[in-house]
């Protein structure tokens, strides 16, 4: 009998990445066997970045992330449309990974994954960030670059590359 492969997606929007995102990803490559993080767009909120840049910024995150840690499960990053569900079973994942930060994240992921498992018969696993991301939110930091705030001070909640990406867009804003 084939062994199975522990394979999970770890769905979000990435918009942007954040230092948290990156803790979740390290702590679930000690947990399974390849993880895919899955770029998508959520249709309730509007994107700072778009689609292709955080893919761009994840791939390379995402790789110096792995040559920093070579031991753990492979990862790789895709772009997904529509429904995470069905992009789990298109890459053949056997769950789906989510970080939890609080109680109020804990409420929201666990209504979702039950009704992922009821539609579509696939489990969820929630892992928790290290406590100095227990606060970060991408939307928190999106509210931020768009109103001027101090991009040096946010150094412990993004990885340098975003912070230059959101600069960068700043720069292209005030050009227009």
């Amino acid at each position: 009998m084939k062994a199975r492969i522990h394979k999970a997606i770890y769905p979000g929007s990435f918009d942007p990445p954040t230092l948290g995102h990156l803790d979740v990803l390290v702590r679930a490559r000690r947990m399974f066997d390849e993880i895919v993080v899955a770029v998508g767009c959520n249709p309730d909120k509007s994107a700072f970045f778009e689609a292709g840049l955080r893919v761009e910024m994840m791939t390379q995150l995402v790789s110096e992330l792995v040559a920093a840690n070579p031991d753990g499960a492979p990862v790789t990053v895709a772009y997904y449309e529509g429904l995470t569900v069905d992009f789990a079973r298109e890459v053949e994942a056997t769950v789906i990974l989510r970080g939890i930060r609080n109680t109020t994240d804990l409420h929201a992921e666990c209504q979702l994954a039950i009704t992922n498992r009821q539609v579509a018969d696939i489990e969820s696993v929630f892992v928790v960030p290290g406590e100095s991301f227990a606060y970060t939110s991408s939307s928190l930091i999106r509210q931020i670059a768009s109103l001027g705030g101090d991009l040096d001070r946010l150094g412990t909640m993004l990885p340098a590359l975003v912070i230059d990406a959101i600069a960068e867009k700043r720069l292209d804003m005030t050009d227009d």
